[in-house]
C-alpha cells in the first residue's frame, strides 16, 4: 500500500467539476492579474479569519516580508522568532534588513516558549514573529502582554494554521497582522504559490496593497518602491472553491488525528498535544521518538511517506552562521529536530490506510524492542 503525506489528486477529484468550472471561467475572461476572484477571496479569507482586511499575495513568504515592511520593520531592527520553523520565517526578517533573534521552543507544543522572550528583548527589538506550527496556535495571551509591555509589533506566521483557534479566536486575528500561505500542500492550497496578509489595521492593509503592486495605486504612478507580489486571478478562483470545503477538511484531519492519538497511546511515542482552549488543525501530524529516523526508514520502505519537520533548526543553518549561534544554544529545538516525524493525516485517508500505518508502527516497535 502506498500512502503519501498528502493526496492532492484525491482532493481535486472530490471537487473537480467546481474547480474546472472556476478555472475555465478565468480562462474565458482572460483576466489573470488581480481581478474579481482575488477581491472575493480577500473578503472571504478576512471573514474566515475574523479580521477586517485581506491582501492577496503571491506566496506566504511574501506575506511575511510585506507584513514586516508594512509594520515598519527596517534595517538594524531585531525581530524575535522561533528557530523551529520553515526557513521563510526568519528569511523574511533578513530580507527586510532586520536581524532574527531566536528563542527556544516549548517541547510539548513545538511553538515559541513565551517564558524565554523577554530576556532576548533589547533596545533594537521591534517585533515578535510567533509561528503557529503544525496547525497549533502559539500561546498568544502572554505574547500579547509582552508585546504591549515593550511596545512591540506582532506578526503571526499562520502558514500552517488557517482555521486554528486559541480561546475561540482564529489564527491571524491576534497580532498586528497575520501571514497565510496557500502553497499546494497547505490545508487550503492553491494550484501553485499564493499567500495573503490579514489584519485589522487599515493602514497596514493599505501599505501592503501599495507594496504588492510595484508601489502603485494607479497604473504608471508609483508612490513607493514595491514588489511584484500579486495573487493571480486563477489561483484565487481555485481557492474560492476550496474555501467552501475547508471546515469539512479540517474536521477530517482532526478526526484522523484523534484516531492516531488513541491507537498510538500504547507505543513509546509522544503524540501531538492540544492544550485546553485550542483547536489544532493538524496541517502536520507529528510523532516524537528518539527512534524517529529508524521509524521513518521503516515506514518509507513499507510505502508510507514520512519525514522530519524540521531536521535542522534555523539557528544552525549555514545561511544564518553569521548570527553566531552554536550547537547547544537552543537545546529544545535541537532535540526536537532529531526526534520528530510526520505521518499522513489528510482527510481523504481511508480507515484501511490508517490501520495499515498503525500496523507498520507496531511492527517497527516489536522489532526494535
Amino acid at each position: 500500500m502506498k500512502i503519501p503525506l498528502a493526496d492532492l489528486r484525491a482532493q481535486y477529484k472530490s471537487i473537480k467539476k467546481e474547480i474546472d468550472r472556476a478555472v475555465h471561467g478565468v480562462m474565458d475572461s482572460q483576466y489573470f492579474i488581480l481581478g474579481e476572484e482575488v477581491q472575493k477571496l480577500e473578503r472571504s479569507i478576512a471573514d474566515f479569519c475574523t479580521v477586517k482586511y485581506g491582501v492577496g499575495l503571491n506566496s506566504g513568504t511574501d506575506a511575511l516580508i510585506l507584513g514586516l515592511k508594512a509594520l515598519g520593520i527596517k534595517e538594524g531592527d531585531e525581530v524575535i522568532t522561533t528557530p523551529f520553523s520553515f526557513i521563510a520565517t526568519a528569511e523574511a526578517v533578513v530580507l527586510v534588513g532586520a536581524k532574527p533573534v531566536f528563542v527556544d521552543i516549548d517541547p510539548a507544543t513545538y511553538n515559541i516558549d513565551h517564558g524565554l522572550i523577554e530576556e532576548k528583548i533589547t533596545g533594537r527589538t521591534k517585533a515578535i514573529l510567533p509561528v503557529h506550527l503544525y496547525g497549533l496556535c502559539a500561546d498568544m495571551d502572554p505574547i500579547i502582554r509582552i508585546a504591549k509591555k515593550h511596545n512591540l509589533k506582532i506578526l503571526e506566521d499562520c502558514a500552517q494554521a488557517i482555521g486554528s483557534t486559541y480561546n475561540g479566536k482564529k489564527a491571524g486575528s491576534f497580532g498586528d497582522a497575520g501571514a497565510i500561505s496557500f502553497f499546494p500542500s497547505k490545508n487550503l492550497g492553491a494550484f501553485g504559490d499564493g499567500g495573503m496578509l490579514v489584519t485589522n489595521d487599515e493602514a497596514v492593509a493599505k501599505l501592503t496593497r501599495l507594496l504588492h503592486n510595484h508601489g502603485s495605486e494607479r497604473r504608471y504612478y508609483h508612490d513607493a518602491i514595491g514588489y511584484n507580489s500579486r495573487l493571480d486571478n486563477l489561483q484565487a478562483a481555485v481557492l474560492n472553491v476550496k474555501l467552501k470545503y475547508l471546515d469539512r477538511w479540517l474536521a477530517g484531519r482532526i478526526k484522523n488525528a484523534e484516531f492516531f492519538n488513541k491507537a498510538l497511546s500504547k507505543y513509546p511515542v509522544q503524540v501531538p498535544v492540544t492544550p485546553k482552549g485550542l483547536k489544532h488543525t493538524f496541517h502536520l501530524y507529528i510523532l516524537r521518538t528518539p527512534k524517529a529516523a529508524a521509524l521513518s526508514e521503516h515506514l518509507m520502505k513499507n510505502g508510507i511517506d514520512s519525514r522530519a519537520y524540521y531536521p535542522i533548526p534555523l539557528h544552525l543553518q549555514k545561511c544564518f552562521s553569521y548570527l553566531g549561534y552554536k550547537k547547544g544554544d537552543l537545546p529544545e529545538s535541537e532535540k526536537a529536530s532529531v526526534e520528530v516525524l510526520n505521518i499522513p493525516v489528510y482527510p481523504e485517508m481511508t480507515q484501511e490506510m490508517k490501520k495499515y500505518i498503525i500496523k507498520q508502527i507496531d511492527r517497527f516497535f516489536r522489532k526494535a524492542g
